[in-house]
Formats: C-alpha cells, sequence, structure tokens
C-alpha cells in the first residue's frame, strides 16, 4: 500500500473556495488513479472526483463546474480545488490512490466544514 497524506481542510462560509492537497509516499505515483471521496456521520464514503494516469477526470454531478482536481507527478500530489461550497459539502474528505500493483490506498482525512 502508498501512504497517502491530506491537507487543506478547515472551517469556510458558505460561496468560499477551499483546496485540499494530497501527497504520496511511493516511487509509484505516476501509475496511480487518484480520487477524493467525502463521508458524513450515517452515510456511506462517496466519489467526489478522479483523475486517472492520463489526466482524464470525472466528476459528481453535485460538484460540477464548482470543484477541479488536479495532479502534479512531479510533487506526487493530488489537489481538490473547491470554489463556490456550500453547507452540504460538509464532509471529511478522503483521498485514494489505486493501481494493479499497490491496490487501493486511503488518506486519514481530512474534515471540511462550510458555514451557512
Amino acid at each position: 500500500q502508498v501512504m497517502l497524506v491530506e491537507s487543506g481542510g478547515g472551517l469556510v462560509q458558505a460561496g468560499g473556495s477551499l483546496r485540499l492537497s494530497c501527497t504520496a509516499s511511493t516511487d509509484f505515483f505516476s501509475i496511480l488513479d487518484m480520487a477524493w471521496h467525502r463521508q458524513t456521520p450515517g452515510n456511506e464514503r462517496e466519489l467526489v472526483a478522479s483523475i486517472v494516469v492520463g489526466g482524464s477526470t470525472n466528476y459528481a454531478d453535485s460538484v460540477k463546474g464548482r470543484f477541479t482536481i488536479s495532479r502534479d507527478n512531479t510533487k506526487n500530489t493530488v489537489y481538490l480545488q473547491m470554489d463556490s461550497l456550500k453547507p452540504e459539502d460538509t464532509a471529511i474528505y478522503y483521498c485514494k490512490g489505486t493501481s494493479r500493483i499497490t491496490g487501493n490506498s486511503w488518506g486519514q482525512g481530512t474534515q471540511v466544514t462550510v458555514s451557512s
């Protein structure tokens, strides 16, 4: 497995922005498909956005047009730029890395709280 460390969470007012970062400690970052998921109490973890090795991206309908996922293979880091935040975006956000060599790896999560 790969160690993933998220950062950038916090408290923000509705309409504000945050940028989450997830840094991987591995020599295999460039072959990882990366994703951000989020989870609220009592609910299952849901996919927010993903970016595969080739750079193609995918977004949940609820965040399209507001969130942007990107990666920097030179820094072993994936980002989630979150704009126009809403109270319903409040959750713990988790980074996930996947490859056939390393399997699935998860970060410890970072809390995002959006106040109304």
